[in-house]
């Protein structure tokens, strides 16, 4: 049984007590922990809604409904994983670079110590900030984005640092491996064939919607970890991955993507992933009103959760090996 874990509903009930993720302890040091949810809350870094600044707080607000055994994968997190909820990151409203480096000394520490993070955000400009944590602990890292939008764009409006540029960045710092990282999910109304091309150029490989949908979502999952292999991963999750039915409350809202149940089945086929960290991003409350949107992304972490119990039962590490370098290094 995992040192942390959340109290027993049936003994204190769920609408109680501080609001953290599935009511999880609030642990401020990595001893004795396996996975450290943290906060993002920026948002200025979006270049059309904001207001994912308050994401972590409706997440953390659905999470309550979640319950510790996974019927599908068959386990029990906590009897596999000591899980805390570390609060949320230091950030400065309206400076994105000063606002990326804070995030990534906050979460710096607990990468080092071979705790496994999640990101509650905030827009996808909160990535970059986790990306050069756990890059410090395990060199340039395979990212696995589900995402309408590839996020390889320059500059907006002359500025560099955007939700829209994240992933080009984080190829230009070294932090991730394109030969290793898929893209998957893309869709929607583009500039020009070259926004799509330009992911392809970076080395980046790309399942769009369409062609996710031609493989079904087995052949996905399958394709994505054929892709990644045996090196630590990054798990990024925007949500508007999902249509727009499913999870209106985002900031760039694509229609023709995935429903919940894809979504969710595409995770669990994920399963032996070797992750050292992911996040959800993206979610607006203030485009959500019956929180549908904070609960949808409450499950992706709850899978993603499920994933890592599922390894360690079966005998695989929790992570890679601290201080392994992928191919290159």
């Amino acid at each position: 049984m995992g040192r942390y874990q959340p109290p027993d509903a049936l003994a204190f009930p769920r609408f109680a007590g501080i609001r953290t993720f599935m009511r999880l302890p609030h642990v401020q040091s990595p001893e004795g922990v396996d996975v450290a949810v943290v906060g993002l809350p920026f948002d200025t870094g979006a270049t059309f809604r904001v207001g994912a600044r308050f994401g972590p707080e409706a997440i953390r607000s659905a999470s309550v409904l979640l319950r510790p055994y996974h019927p599908f994968l068959r386990v029990n997190l906590f009897e596999h994983l000591s899980v805390v909820d570390a609060g949320d990151a230091p950030v400065a409203p309206g400076f994105i670079e000063d606002s990326l480096r804070r995030i990534a000394e906050f979460l710096t520490p607990w990468a080092a110590a071979g705790v496994i993070l999640i990101g509650l955000g905030g827009d996808h400009s909160v990535l970059l900030g986790e990306l050069r944590a756990v890059a410090a602990a395990y060199g340039p890292v395979a990212l696995v984005q589900l995402d309408s939008h590839p996020d390889t764009w320059d500059a907006y409006f002359g500025h560099r640092y955007t939700h829209g540029t994240v992933v080009r960045r984080a190829i230009e710092e070294g932090l991730i491996l394109p030969q290793r990282s898929i893209q998957v999910g893309l869709r929607g109304p583009i500039y020009g064939p070259e926004d799509w091309e330009a992911a392809r150029a970076l080395g980046l490989e790309i399942v769009t919607a369409g062609e996710a949908r031609a493989l079904g979502l087995e052949g996905t999952a399958r394709r994505i970890l054929q892709r990644v292999g045996d090196h630590p991963a990054f798990l990024s999750v925007d949500i508007d991955f999902f249509d727009p039915a499913y999870a209106p409350g985002t900031g760039t809202p694509e229609v023709g993507g995935f429903a919940s149940w894809e979504g969710l089945t595409l995770l669990r086929g994920l399963i032996g992933l070797p992750l050292v960290g992911m996040d959800v991003v993206e979610v607006l409350p203030a485009y959500d009103p019956a929180g549908i949107t904070a609960l949808l992304a409450a499950n992706v972490v709850y899978e993603v959760l499920a994933l890592l119990a599922a390894r360690r039962r079966d005998g695989l590490p929790a992570v890679a090996l601290l201080g392994a370098r992928p191919e290159g290094m």
